[in-house]
């Protein structure tokens, strides 16, 4: 009986180890992809602006993104990780409630020089989470890449680019994402898409750079009204939109905490990156119906194919806080009414004498500050974050939320930009933008064989 007893603990144990290895892998893998969908992002922003760029600026619109993209990682390695780790409390620097972050902390996992940063047979998570990470600080800049296109010096918007990736947003995530975040332990802030983080972060850091930046030139007339710059390829810009819906599939999978792990919430359900629970099949349900509503929505006020596409994924953003709550002719409802608004909102920021290219504001700040709001306004009374008696969503929690992520992303970019600007780091020569930044810049041609240009104002 004995041996018998021995024999079936023996096999447990194996049948355990054996489970134990499946899901770490199936754990690995699944943040393993969210890496090459989330660079299909990058594909769809390359393709996105330089076909809304005119021929003469394609080559430099892509070149700054692609280099944009390299320069944000090695710096997030350096210091990105490390501030996710060590401010979600405030500026303090301490400890919060679950443990995971302050100074002792950050030290200990995100250090260059830690053994969780490099190859661990013993560490099968922080290479994955931190390549997640780093693909949401690449697109905060890609977001502020399209709004400033045809005149920016590539010096001065790597630095942007590099400020607002490898810091900017990052601090909002340890705010607003992190589960020891003051937001989220103060005020109950929810965002599990990242409406605020992320994109709420960009498009008020691109607001900031654009009003330093100024118009390209023609945009304007002398009694203020605007002209239409046609870029040189709407089908370039349309399939670009669309890539970008693509990868942001794994853009969401990066939120998403998967059960069974050391350092997962919960054994069998999962989580939110708060520990609230949630599954993928209702994101996917949410998720599908705000796209629709999106184009939808945009499609009826416009009828312009651009802003069709921009609205699928205005339609996303205004539903992403709230993914995980959400039951979706809700989802559908509120990506329809997001990207209704989001025509009105380019319009009125250009009336305003702002030359924003892509709209980025519209889609990614304003919506994202209605996404961020609108959980508070039909999803209040959610725990907030893990564990018994803790606080709930609140408008109010989601109101100061959105107050910090728009100061959070406005001021540094404006206050970096207009360094930029007064050094001469920050706008080509008008001579340059005239002649073309191709011309200047780039050491080949997008169209050797030459196609008709495009005919605007500023030609």
């Amino acid at each position: 009986m004995e041996q018998d007893l021995t024999s079936l603990a023996t096999a447990v144990a194996e049948l355990q180890a054996s489970v134990s290895a499946t899901n770490g892998t199936f754990a690995e893998t699944f943040y393993y992809l969210t890496i090459p969908l989330m660079v299909l992002i990058h594909v769809g922003f390359l393709a996105y602006e330089m076909g809304a760029s005119r021929s003469k600026n394609a080559l430099a619109s892509g070149i700054k993104n692609i280099l944009a993209f390299a320069m944000i990682v090695p710096f997030f390695y350096c210091i990105g990780w490390w501030i996710y780790w060590a401010f979600p409390t405030g500026l303090t620097l301490s400890e919060g409630a679950m443990g995971i972050s302050g100074l002792a902390y950050a030290n200990s996992i995100a250090l260059p020089w830690s053994e969780y940063m490099g190859p661990n047979l013993d560490d099968r998570a922080s290479g994955v989470f931190w390549g997640a990470f780093v693909l949401f600080a690449a697109t905060t800049a890609s977001i502020m890449s399209g709004g400033v296109i045809e005149r920016i010096k590539l010096t001065g918007f790597v630095v942007l680019a590099i400020v607002l990736g490898a810091f900017v947003w990052i601090l909002a995530g340890a705010w607003g994402w992190h589960s020891d975040g003051w937001l989220v332990t103060k005020f109950g802030y929810h965002d599990f898409g990242a409406a605020g983080v992320v994109h709420m972060i960009a498009g008020f850091f691109t607001l900031g750079v654009l009003i330093n930046l100024g118009p390209r030139i023609g945009k304007f007339n002398a009694d203020g009204s605007a002209n239409h710059i046609a870029g040189h390829s709407m089908p370039m810009t349309l399939i670009g939109l669309m890539l970008i819906i693509a990868g942001f599939w794994g853009f969401l999978m990066g939120c998403v905490i998967v059960p069974g792990e050391a350092w997962s919430w919960s054994a069998t359900i999962e989580g939110t990156i708060y520990g609230t629970p949630m599954t993928i099949s209702g994101m996917t349900f949410n998720t599908l119906m705000g796209f629709a509503g999106g184009i939808i929505g945009a499609w009826m006020v416009t009828r312009d194919p651009f802003w069709m596409m921009s609205g699928a994924l205005g339609g996303i953003i205004s539903c992403a806080a709230g993914l995980d709550l959400w039951y979706p002719p809700m989802a559908f409802v509120i990506g329809f009414i997001g990207a209704s608004a989001m025509p009105f909102v380019a319009s009125f920021v250009e009336k305003r004498g702002v030359d924003d290219a892509v709209g980025a504001f519209a889609v990614h700040g304003f919506l994202g500050m209605w996404g961020v709001l609108v959980v508070g306004i039909a999803a209040q009374g959610y725990p907030a974050m893990f564990g018994e008696d803790v606080i709930t969503t609140s408008f109010t929690g989601q109101l100061v939320g959105a107050i910090v992520m728009g100061l959070l992303g406005f001021v540094p970019g404006y206050a970096v930009s207009f360094l930029l600007k007064v050094t001469g780091q920050l706008r080509v020569p008008e001579e340059a933008e005239i002649l073309g930044l191709d011309a200047v810049k780039v050491p080949a041609s997008a169209y050797p064989e030459g196609m008709r240009a495009s005919v605007s104002p500023a030609e």
